[in-house]
């Protein structure tokens, strides 16, 4: 008993120094990886004013993202083939360059930036056709997949049992039971009950996969999510956008939607869908689906004179193991092309440096910078994270618009009416650091002019804010807006 004493009592001494070392510790592994120095203050910050809580957040939330990699016979030689095919048409994807920087001038250097980083073959002679909200998009959808013959991908972060949901499940497993290739990706977090009942359904002839499921030993990567929305049909025709599966997107009467859900997706045809293909092959790559070869009928229109309409298509994607953050540098060489108008649209604005110096720049140079943001959002922090933002933006002449008819979840960026961007990727650090996204940069007289008549329009359901009108605001509004900016780095 008396060793039992002594024992307890150098614990109650001197419990505090593996305590203290372990914080030492978790505190040096984030000082280790290099984090943007707002954020690793930020979470240093956390664990410091929350001991316990702090560390589970930073558990959960906060390590670095470990890119997972599959390494499959198949795998490897695709990539492989891909990598030679990719040297091979090197010549006539800068001849495409020169055919888009003919049309567009300097905007072309965004699908070059692509061509360079080898993110994107930009592609030419594309068939694009503008879809707003989910009325339009699964009106064609639905027509497509019924359609099918050969093969459906589907790569979506949230795919409901509601009843757009389960319309497209009975047609997929239509399709499958008839020997349609049919492959669903599905993050498991945001699609969590389609996640369930495709699980226990042990009859479906449909191709599923969670993506990133979470399990005791993966919470650390909980955080990163697959955002990506992306449907290829028959390898002819792609839908990217933001509009998920639920009938929230769809503002019918019938649907009981208490808000109108205003959104933006694209239909693809041409050699630009080939991109999306091979996209969703590395997604399913790394869910661990089973392997197939791209060259049993997914890659179609390679040919280099093909030719379905006059758009230029590059898809720009990121995740977490990437090099860099792609979209964000994209919109960036973009913003530095602009030469008259900049109009963009997002859900969420938390930017990193980078894009808001950019905005702010390039409106003190005379470019009319427009930014549209919903006036109520589906996230209270992040709302009020993203006001906080604003004023800066007002004070350096940006019009700053907010969407009132209801909630515009809408990722789109037009350029000087020439250059298009339409995918995931909301304009804040967890689309550019921390999920899965993606998009389609666009380069189409059409389409272009198209989204700006859209912006148009909706500016008429929207507010404009002024500096005058933001200084009105609460002194209380203000501060929580302050507090909740304190968190921007790790949203």
């Amino acid at each position: 008993m008396e060793y039992l004493h002594v024992i307890l009592e150098f614990i109650k001494t001197w419990y505090w120094i593996p305590i203290l070392l372990l914080y030492i510790g978790v505190i040096g592994a984030i000082l280790i990886e290099n984090r943007n120095p707002a954020k690793t203050i930020s979470w240093i910050m956390v664990i410091v004013f929350l001991p316990v809580i702090g560390m589970l957040l930073y558990y959960f939330f906060g390590q670095k993202y470990n890119k997972i990699r599959r390494i499959k016979r198949t795998t490897d030689a695709q990539t492989t083939r891909l990598q030679a095919e990719w040297k091979r048409l090197e010549p006539y994807m800068e001849k495409d360059l020169e055919l888009i920087s003919e049309k567009i001038g300097g905007l072309y250097r965004v699908h070059g930036f692509l061509k360079n980083e080898r993110l994107s073959s930009p592609t030419v002679g594309n068939r694009v056709k503008l879809l707003n909200n989910g009325e339009e998009k699964f009106k064609d959808m639905l027509v497509d997949l019924r359609s099918a013959t050969h093969s459906i991908h589907m790569e979506y972060y949230i795919f409901e049992l509601d009843q757009i949901g389960k319309e497209i499940l009975e047609i997929l497993e239509e399709k499958a039971a008839n020997g349609v290739h049919v492959r669903l990706l599905l993050d498991s977090l945001g699609s969590s009950k389609v996640v369930k009942y495709l699980t226990r359904k042990k009859d479906s002839k449909i191709d599923f996969r969670p993506f990133l499921p979470v399990t005791f030993t993966s919470l650390a990567n909980s955080n990163y999510r697959n955002h990506r929305k992306i449907a290829v049909i028959d390898s002819e025709v792609a839908y990217i956008g933001g509009i998920n599966i639920s009938d929230r997107y769809i503002n019918e009467p019938k649907r009981n939607n208490l808000v109108f859900w205003r959104d933006t997706s694209v239909r693809i045809e041409g050699a630009a869908v080939n991109m999306l293909q091979i996209s969703f092959w590395n997604s399913w790559d790394i869910a661990d689906g089973t392997p197939y070869m791209l060259e049993e009928g997914y890659l179609r229109n390679t040919v280099r004179d093909y030719r379905v309409g006059d758009a230029a298509v590059s898809l720009v994607s990121s995740d977490p193991g990437s090099t860099g953050p792609y979209n964000m540098e994209a919109i960036l060489v973009a913003i530095g092309e602009a030469e008259k108008k900049i109009q963009l649209v997002t859900p969420y604005y938390v930017p990193s440096d980078e894009l808001s110096t950019a905005l702010k720049v390039a409106a003190a140079t005379g470019i009319e910078v427009e930014l549209m943001l919903p006036e109520a959002s589906d996230s209270y922090i992040v709302q009020h994270a993203s006001l906080s933002f604003v004023k800066p933006l007002l004070e350096r002449g940006v019009k700053v618009y907010f969407y009132k008819k209801g909630f515009v979840h809408a990722k789109t960026i037009t350029i000087d009416g020439k250059l298009s961007f339409i995918g995931t990727v909301n304009l804040d650090i967890r689309s550019f650091y921390i999920n899965y996204e993606v998009a389609a940069v666009i380069s189409d007289e059409i389409l272009c002019g198209q989204m700006v008549e859209r912006f148009e329009l909706d500016k008429a359901d929207s507010e404009l804010m002024t500096l005058e009108e933001w200084k009105k605001r609460p002194s209380w509004k203000r501060s929580l807006d302050s507090l909740c900016r304190l968190l921007a780095p790790l949203l």
